[in-house]
């Protein structure tokens, strides 16, 4: 007896959904978005990761600042293509895991989506801490290269609560 075509397809788990959480979608969530992908990259794992951005406060459809494409681009990640998008209710309950970068991100999310309680982390949680990821949103260069390193230390820090059993 011939085996049947599903007995063909090997098992594959679904990919792990990360959504990065920020106020306007413009300067921490778009970068930490590049790093976690990159991450995930650097790991064989980019088709295991999943990883979007969106803001508590965002406007559909603005690019990621001048300051967040260059220092990423200083890491060899191009977020060039970013544009933002607000909040919505299928990003939200397709996710496994929510970071976001202050308790007023998570307080505003959980206001809105209050299903997704058992998901949601502030980043600073990944290096168990219980810190705000400053916005540097305004500032010189200089800040949001201090953004992204902090950013990139937590993700590697927290990279198994980020990749889950993906890896």
């Amino acid at each position: 007896m011939a085996p049947s075509q599903d007995s063909l397809i090997p098992d594959s788990p679904s990919p792990r959904r990360i959504l990065v959480v920020c106020t306007a979608n413009q300067c921490r969530s778009p970068m930490a978005e590049g790093l976690i992908r990159a991450a995930a990259a650097a790991r064989g794992l980019g088709d295991r990761v999943v990883v979007t951005s969106s803001g508590t406060w965002a406007e559909d459809g603005h690019p990621a600042t001048r300051h967040a494409v260059v220092t990423l681009a200083e890491r060899g990640i191009d977020i060039r293509g970013h544009v933002s998008r607000s909040l919505d209710p299928l990003r939200v309950a397709t996710a496994d895991l929510i970071l976001v970068m202050t308790d007023n991100h998570r307080q505003a999310l959980l206001a809105e989506f209050p299903a997704a309680r058992g998901k949601v982390m502030r980043m600073s949680e990944l290096a168990g801490g219980a810190w705000d990821v400053a916005d540097p949103i305004g500032g010189p260069i200089e800040d949001y290269r201090a953004t992204a390193d902090e950013l990139a230390r937590l993700i590697e820090r927290g990279w198994d609560a980020i990749a889950g059993g993906a890896g």
